[in-house]
């Protein structure tokens, strides 16, 4: 892969990021590190893996056969419970103890559930259903872990001009605001972010609108906040770009800068999967299919974008990634390849070249 030759113009907005490079192996000599991998039973998945994580590297143990297609899933603020979903025609949301013992098992109202997150204050998860386009809602008992009440579902309404693609809405990530007060959707299908507004006296979603909408036919996918600054990065599956978004006090956005997620010159077939910003709020990360690339974007002061590299992902088909910053690592699920890539993260946030990592067929989705 071609690094380009960007060199920031000032060096003490890196501390947070160098700061990553500087402990790696002493953490590595603490406790291992725990992972669980999902994958796909069509890509040959054979369901939900353990990884440990040593000085010597990333071992993959038996995989936990009854939890199918993974795609995704969150835990609880306080690591006690695991919320997985089965990426299936019937959606399913599987509720976990800390061990993956199961618990409860619910409908997702909707189908190919492909994103979940938690609310600031762990006490209502949201789903976002891929086929059926719509984003469903559930209050928790926290003391349990299991919902409160019924669930509530939400229609995205919208399509776009890729007729393959964009026939009707496509929810596929999930995110509430700071406050709790917002709950935004991405949606491929429609090219837009939704902005659902919700009562945090009943958990329930009151009004929605349209924070943001996208270029057509971009196809949007996920998006990730800055830790501090009221600043989003979209990144759009279709047309291969991250778009900087400002938030407004009303839970909408105004764009910025939009730049490729591809090098200059490659026309070949690809998509953007995955984006994400590290802890100091420097660097941010996204997953190209097709160019099989990291790319990686220096994080101005004002939240705005340069482009620093791309590097191998390390197999075929980058879906989702995760950052182990107290590792160094950043680790890679290639779906087509069947394996876990490891990235070492080196000065300023530059990714080195790739080391191969447990073999996975299917793999999907990794998470703490």
């Amino acid at each position: 892969m071609t690094i380009s030759s960007f060199t920031p113009s000032r060096r003490g907005f890196v501390t947070g990021t160098l700061a990553l490079a500087g402990s790696p192996a002493a953490a590595m000599a603490a406790a291992p590190d725990r992972l669980i991998a999902g994958t796909y039973a069509s890509r040959g998945g054979a369901g939900v893996v353990p990884l440990t994580g040593t000085a010597d590297g990333w071992t993959a143990g038996a995989p936990v056969a009854a939890i199918r297609n993974a795609s995704f899933g969150v835990t609880s603020r306080d690591g006690r419970f695991r919320y997985l979903l089965d990426e299936s025609e019937a959606g399913t949301l599987g509720i976990y103890d800390r061990a993956l013992k199961p618990l409860d098992s619910l409908s997702t109202l909707g189908a190919h559930p492909c994103h979940a997150a938690l609310s600031p204050d762990g006490g209502m998860l949201a789903v976002a259903n891929y086929s059926s386009g719509n984003v469903t809602v559930w209050r928790l008992d926290r003391k349990t872990g299991l919902p409160a009440g019924e669930a509530q579902s939400v229609a995205h309404r919208g399509s776009g001009p890729n007729q393959r693609r964009q026939t009707g809405p496509h929810a596929h990530w999930v995110g509430f605001s700071r406050d709790g007060r917002t709950l935004h959707a991405v949606d491929l299908g429609a090219d837009a972010v939704f902005a659902h507004r919700v009562d945090p006296a009943s958990g329930r979603v009151t009004r929605s609108d349209v924070a943001y909408r996208a270029a057509p036919g971009s196809g949007p996918r996920h998006l990730a906040w800055h830790p501090r600054l009221p600043v989003a990065y979209l990144l759009a599956e279709l047309a291969n770009t991250v778009t900087v978004l400002r938030a407004g006090a009303d839970g909408g956005f105004t764009a910025g800068t939009t730049l490729s997620t591809l090098p200059a010159g490659f026309d070949g077939p690809s998509s953007g999967a995955h984006i994400a910003v590290n802890r100091a709020g420097t660097r941010l990360y996204l997953s190209n299919r097709g160019h099989d690339s990291i790319a990686v974007f220096a994080i101005a002061r004002d939240g705005g974008l340069s482009l620093i590299q791309h590097v191998s992902c390390g197999g075929h088909w980058p879906r989702l990634f995760l950052l182990r910053e107290n590792r160094g690592e950043l680790l890679v699920a290639n779906e087509r390849s069947g394996n876990v890539a490891i990235l070492p993260i080196g000065a300023e946030g530059r990714l080195a070249e790739p080391k191969r990592g447990p073999t996975i067929p299917g793999v999907v989705f990794l998470a703490d």
